[in-house]
């Protein structure tokens, strides 16, 4: 079989100037980690970026002045000694991160029609809180929290197995994990809770997976509620933030980033065993490295810039039978209304109908989404009350998603960047659904609406670049994760991945896997590479409570404050 990709020596003589020790493809948080780990040990890297700013997911960006972060809603185990934490001062970046900490006793709301809960920031209040509310079921609700909490310790426990006589000790403090490893979140719970609004209740953070009940596995819904059990915290700043925290970091290590340069394919040498030995850009340039990593999805990897041809069958038959997450449509809206005073604070909003989550997920995934008046499902984040010091004092920023199958919009993937007046209309409908089904979580607010934009799946996949604009990389079923996961390790010599669909998806995940990435580049632990800096130290605030907020930020909020005062003056006037 011919090589495709292959490149000639000639040409690689030519461009030798422009090699590096590593080239990592896409500017995401696990592309980053990974530079960085790289960079600071003393490797030559190049991240390359299609978009014209860094951060896939976590990018910020901004609607007449007011910011967004389309990827990143809320992050756990932030708390000094917590693996979040931890993994940013290992980075080197904690210096640069201020956080708040969302409403601890509400960090998330759950409105499953015309009932309502809170999720508080501690495992043993939240026990307390669902006993009061289900006394029938209090001892069942106390063992499945708890074995939540049992499987995600031994998940988190695996890697600090070392040496044959340790790992021959993992069946024994392990079984948790071990007996319940191959079940849905739909078959646990169900073993142990019979109340359906209760399923309901406990199963609302399938949201974050992009998928129902019946196919979550229960290991992977585990580590997610483990991961807020102590609550909810907001980059000041936004994701952007967190990016910005990144760049610094790796240019201050020697790496370096391009942006608004695409990789239109991987370049290989050989032919019965294939070596990636560099990237030709979508301008022409070639350029050549040791190692190639690439952050993109494993879709938009092995099928576009790979070619399925220089894979192996085995390989081709696994990468045509991937299915990838659910698209999503987001809502970005400015408001001009007291949403405090509407009942709003720091915590997420999760909305959904009083049915069976299964049954209703199924429903939203279908692939006509023009039927019916609002969307009834949505998750709702107001990121001026995450963070404080944006808000300006009279314009709130909200941001509404829900799910949809990417079927929906596949009759418009081939227009260009010049949209059709039925993708616009088709636009504009499901903008207004978005807006009639985030009314009923928060009436009236449509009355308040000062400018208004909404993201597709085809949105998603111009920016982002992910197959069929999916948000979490490959599905998270029982067929993607854990050995059945995708390896950071190609099989094609000197090629590794690194993001969502390797280890984990969600902010502090792809961080994860982007330092173990890096981990099996250098040869060394990722724990080595993690390991807190003594001088790094991430500043922790309350968004609900500005007592203790350092005379900057005071200033920050005043002078946003005053000049907004100043504008709504002048327009008076």
């Amino acid at each position: 079989m011919q090589n495709t990709n292959q490149d000639s020596s000639a040409t690689r003589t030519k461009d030798a100037a422009q090699t590096y020790d590593s080239i990592v493809i896409g500017s995401g948080a696990g592309g980053l980690a990974t530079a960085i780990c790289l960079a600071r040990a003393g490797k030559k890297v190049v991240v390359l970026e299609q978009h014209d700013v860094p951060g896939g997911w976590c990018h910020s960006f901004y609607l007449n002045g007011h910011r967004f972060t389309p990827g990143v809603h809320y992050v756990g185990l932030m708390a000094e000694g917590e693996a979040t934490n931890d993994l940013y001062r290992g980075l080197g970046i904690a210096n640069e991160l201020v956080f708040f900490r969302m409403n601890p006793d509400a960090y998330e709301h759950v409105r499953i029609g015309q009932e309502r809960f809170d999720f508080p920031a501690n495992l043993d209040l939240l026990i307390e809180r669902l006993s009061a509310r289900f006394p029938k079921e209090k001892k069942q609700i106390y063992n499945y929290l708890h074995l939540t909490r049992k499987v995600s310790e031994e998940l988190y426990s695996l890697p600090y197995f070392k040496g044959f006589w340790q790992k021959l000790t993992i069946p024994f403090k392990t079984k948790h994990f071990g007996k319940y490893g191959m079940f849905s979140v739909r078959k646990v719970i169900g073993w142990h809770i019979k109340n359906p609004l209760l399923k309901n209740i406990l199963n609302i953070q399938c949201g974050d997976h992009g998928v129902q009940p019946k196919k979550v596995p229960f290991v992977m819904h585990s580590a997610l509620m483990y991961h807020y059990f102590d609550g909810g915290y907001y980059p000041m700043g936004g994701g952007g933030a967190l990016i910005k925290a990144m760049t610094n970091t790796l240019k201050k290590n020697g790496g370096e980033l391009r942006t608004s340069t695409a990789v239109s394919k991987i370049l290989l040498e050989g032919d019965t065993q294939k070596k990636a030995v560099g990237v030709t850009l979508s301008n022409g340039e070639n350029l050549y490295a040791g190692n190639i990593v690439s952050n993109a999805d494993v879709g938009i990897t092995y099928n576009d810039l790979v070619g399925r041809e220089n894979l192996s069958r085995k390989f081709q038959k696994k990468l045509a039978n991937t299915k990838y997450s659910s698209t999503s449509l987001m809502l970005f809206l400015i408001v001009d209304m007291d949403l405090r005073a509407a009942g709003l604070d720091s915590g997420n909003i999760w909305m959904m109908p009083n049915k069976d989550t299964d049954d209703f997920y199924d429903s939203m995934l279908a692939s006509d989404i023009s039927q019916g008046d609002a969307f009834e499902g949505m998750f709702i984040s107001c990121t001026t009350l995450k963070d404080p010091s944006s808000f300006d004092g009279k314009h709130h920023s909200i941001e509404a998603i829900t799910l949809v199958d990417y079927k929906a919009f596949e009759k418009f993937k081939n227009e260009g960047q010049e949209r059709s007046q039925a993708y616009l209309d088709f636009k504009e409908l499901l903008m207004q659904k978005m807006i009639n089904g985030l009314e009923k979580a928060i009436p009236g607010i449509s009355k308040h609406i000062v400018q208004k934009d909404l993201g597709t799946p085809l949105t998603n996949k111009y920016y982002v670049n992910t197959t069929d604009g999916n948000i979490y990389g490959t599905e998270k079923s029982l067929k993607h994760i854990g050995p059945f996961a995708y390896k950071a390790k190609s099989e094609i010599e000197n090629l590794y991945l690194c993001g969502a669909s390797i280890l984990s998806h969600g902010v502090a995940g792809v961080s994860h896997s982007g330092v173990d990435t890096a981990a099996q580049i250098l040869g060394c632990d990722p724990d080595e590479l993690k390991k807190p800096q003594e001088d790094q130290h991430i500043r922790i605030y309350e968004a609900e409570d500005a007592s203790d907020y350092p005379e900057w930020m005071l200033k920050k909020i005043a002078v946003k404050t005053a000049r907004t005062k100043s504008k709504t003056q002048e327009i008076n006037s």
